[in-house]
């Protein structure tokens, strides 16, 4: 998207190998998971802590308190993916695409993200806090009350999504592409929006954030 002034996020190029099917029972602390399928597995409460997925493909699966804190997933699509209280603290997302996910207070915090696309599904109480997210794009989603305290952010873009009750407290913007968000709330950290491009529209709506931010008193 991107636009004068602002550089637009590099989208992930992924070229997935043909896939083997996963046949194994179960996720392995650090395991090795390497141009695999993984369709319609059930992960809840498993532990897959420092484990590396290198073009993967997993779709439909089950990620309800799934442990996957350090874990790498690099050139991989995650499709339809749905959890609650998933871990990926201090994971690493490279070349990664993430569509059509129903989430739920995923603790990322710590996380890196680059060259992300997510596209589509909602994401309940994301914890993005202290994450580093360059080239991230998201798309035709809905985030509510997403948490990127701390959080540094460059080159991101929302694109036709939702952006409900966002936590910007302490965090670093550059090149944040805003504009394009359908919707755009900001609970926390209005003062962070320095490295941000927002529209018009985006600007009016935000007056009142704003003001109290800078202690105005509007009247009349």
């Amino acid at each position: 998207m991107g636009g004068a002034g602002v550089r637009g996020a590099r989208r992930p190029e992924l070229r997935l190998p043909v896939l083997e099917r996963f046949e194994g029972g179960g996720l392995e602390p650090d395991g090795d998971y390497d141009g695999l399928e993984f369709r319609e597995a059930d992960f809840a409460g498993q532990d897959g802590g420092g484990a590396r997925f290198m073009d993967c493909a997993l779709t439909g699966c089950v990620l309800d308190g799934a442990r996957l804190s350090r874990a790498r997933v690099l050139d991989s699509v995650l499709a339809g993916v749905r959890g609650v209280g998933t871990d990926l603290v201090e994971a690493t997302l490279r070349d990664v695409e993430l569509t059509d996910a129903r989430l739920g207070g995923t603790q990322a915090h710590g996380a890196v993200l680059e060259r992300v696309l997510v596209r589509g599904g909602k994401i309940d109480f994301l914890n993005l806090r202290a994450a580093r997210l360059k080239d991230v794009v998201f798309e035709g989603c809905v985030l509510v009350e997403p948490d990127f305290g701390g959080a540094r952010l460059e080159r991101v873009e929302f694109v036709d999504c939702a952006l409900k009750g966002a936590d910007l407290s302490g965090a670093t913007l550059t090149d944040v592409d805003l504009r394009g968000a359908a919707s755009l709330e900001i609970a926390r950290g209005v003062d962070r929006l320095s490295g941000a491009v927002i529209s018009t529209g985006q600007l009016l709506d935000l007056a009142p954030v704003l003001a109290g931010e800078l202690g105005i008193r509007v009247e009349g």
